[in-house]
């Protein structure tokens, strides 16, 4: 027995040299990067090699174990001691955060494009002294202060955040802390918002596959596209045109009014104009491709149903967002008149606050969460799991900057029905340049977005030079000092 013992521990130590060796040489070659160098060191001291255990007392071998652990990142005693903040003019405005530790180490995390930092900074209060590790204890602290739309921002910024200090604390990627992966590719589909002109927009669609490698593609196909045409819709003018849906300053104007109170209605001269405008970029882009649709209008579920019926043809993906998604009932209407999948969930807040009367009642056939609204990466896993269990699929909604980008691409990687996730900023040629990748592989390939194998945390690190650049101009400076949201003044529990 001894004897093989020995053999045994021979023959490790060989292995070891030779691993050793290996290593060495790529940290000494000048063409190995500087993330990858460190992470190569990290991975040396991480373990304690069988050969070396069977050799050295309990004494020497806890000593060889601990002599390359830096001190100062025990996990254990990680504390929260800042939070501070950065907007950008990224779709208008993305504010990005900043958590600070005790030990040096920070995460990063976003609110929700077009939303108030403020939604985050207000949490401040409630974080310091907290270990950033405990995630899920934090998000329930916290989860209150949320809710659907923009208003989960906040909560999600500092989600994010934990996650990628959590996993920089630890050395591993968010998500081996989610569970592990499913994939180390993330498919993307490339939202191309809508030239009036369909000649225009399909060439645009065919370069997103020819030249830029997407296998995925997302167009918008709202009553816009025929606003032009005489007679194509009826009760716009009231409403300003109805081109307005995102002009939200007069609370009872048209982008402020839900769907079914606003009585625009498609005419079969709209609906003509709307089949040939996808007729031709079908044509362009082919079958093979799935192609969805959004940003439709406000008009009611009827038409919601004609419009789906004459979409039904050109097999797309999915119609988004056809009415609003707390109506449950109507998106179940809508979802067994057609063929065509439906999906909505962009703007739902938690899993049993909105998604779960959904699924349950199979009112969609494909959900589309936005993790800056979810509630992060772990409670958008959940959701995803959940509408696993129901036979549902999972899109994912992002129009943010590469931070949020990034914490999307872990939580795909870590969820089995992921179908495919949205890049936004596909023609922002600064957009990519904002992050620097801590990893070996760059942030996107030919369509696919990379999961980061060997960076801890969100495997990112902010371009400060080029952030700089794109500051939006009505915010405050770089990630200045925050004090004013120091002090909690309330008493947040909601029972007595």
């Amino acid at each position: 027995m001894k004897n093989t013992l020995q053999q045994i521990t021979d023959t490790t130590r060989k292995q070891e040299k030779a691993e050793k060796d290996n290593f060495n040489a790529e940290i000494q070659n000048p063409s190995t990067s500087n993330s990858r160098r460190n992470f190569l060191k990290k991975a040396a001291l991480g373990g304690v090699a069988i050969g070396g255990m069977l050799k050295l007392s309990i004494e020497d071998t806890f000593a060889q174990t601990t002599s390359g652990v830096q001190r100062a990142s025990n996990p254990s005693e990680l504390k929260i001691t800042d939070m501070r903040v950065a907007v950008i003019g990224n779709v208008g405005r993305t504010p990005i955060i900043r958590i600070d530790t005790n030990q040096g180490i920070y995460g990063l995390g976003e609110v929700r494009d077009g939303a108030d930092e403020r939604y985050a900074l207000m949490l401040k209060s409630r974080l310091l002294g907290l270990n950033p590790c405990n995630v899920e204890m934090i998000f329930k602290i916290i989860r209150q202060f949320g809710y659907h739309g923009r208003q989960g921002g906040g909560v999600c910024a500092v989600e994010m955040a934990l996650w990628d200090l959590c996993g920089k604390a630890y050395g591993v990627p968010a998500w081996q802390l989610l569970g592990g992966r499913y994939r180390s590719k993330i498919r993307l589909y490339a939202d191309t918002p809508g030239a009036r002109d369909p000649k225009v927009f399909a060439e645009t669609m065919k370069r997103r596959v020819d030249e830029q490698g997407f296998t995925w593609l997302k167009m918008d196909l709202g009553i816009h596209v025929v606003a032009n045409i005489p007679d194509a819709l009826v009760n716009t003018k009231f409403w300003d045109g109805a081109t307005g849906q995102y002009d939200l300053r007069e609370y009872s104007g048209y982008g402020n009014t839900l769907h079914p109170f606003t009585q625009v209605q498609i005419t079969e001269k709209g609906l003509e104009g709307l089949t040939d405008y996808v007729e031709q970029v079908r044509s362009a882009v082919g079958y093979e491709m799935p192609l969805c649709a959004d940003h439709f209008g406000h008009f009611d579920i009827n038409n919601s149903i004609r419009l789906g019926k004459a979409m039904d043809k050109y097999r797309l993906a999915w119609l988004e967002d056809m009415v609003p998604w707390f109506y449950t009932d109507q998106n179940k209407q809508v979802s067994d008149a057609l063929e065509t999948p439906i999906a909505t969930g962009e703007d739902i807040y938690c899993l049993r606050g909105g998604f779960k009367p959904l699924l349950d009642a199979r009112a969609v056939d494909i959900i589309q969460p936005d993790l800056g609204t979810s509630g992060g990466l772990l409670e958008t896993k959940r959701i995803g799991d959940y509408a696993e269990e129901c036979g549902v699929a999972m899109a994912m909604h992002m129009a943010g900057s590469p931070v949020c980008f990034m914490a999307n691409v872990h939580c795909a990687a870590a969820t089995q029905n992921f179908l495919a996730l949205e890049h936004h900023s596909v023609d922002v040629p600064w957009w990519g340049n904002l992050v620097k990748m801590t990893g070996t592989q760059p942030m996107i390939t030919k369509g696919f977005a990379n999961v980061p194998i060997d960076a801890p945390g969100l495997g990112i690190e902010l371009n400060e030079e080029e952030m700089k650049k794109h500051l939006n101009p009505k915010a405050k400076g770089y990630f200045e000092p925050t004090p004013e949201w120091d002090e909690k003044r309330s008493h947040d529990r909601l029972w007595s």
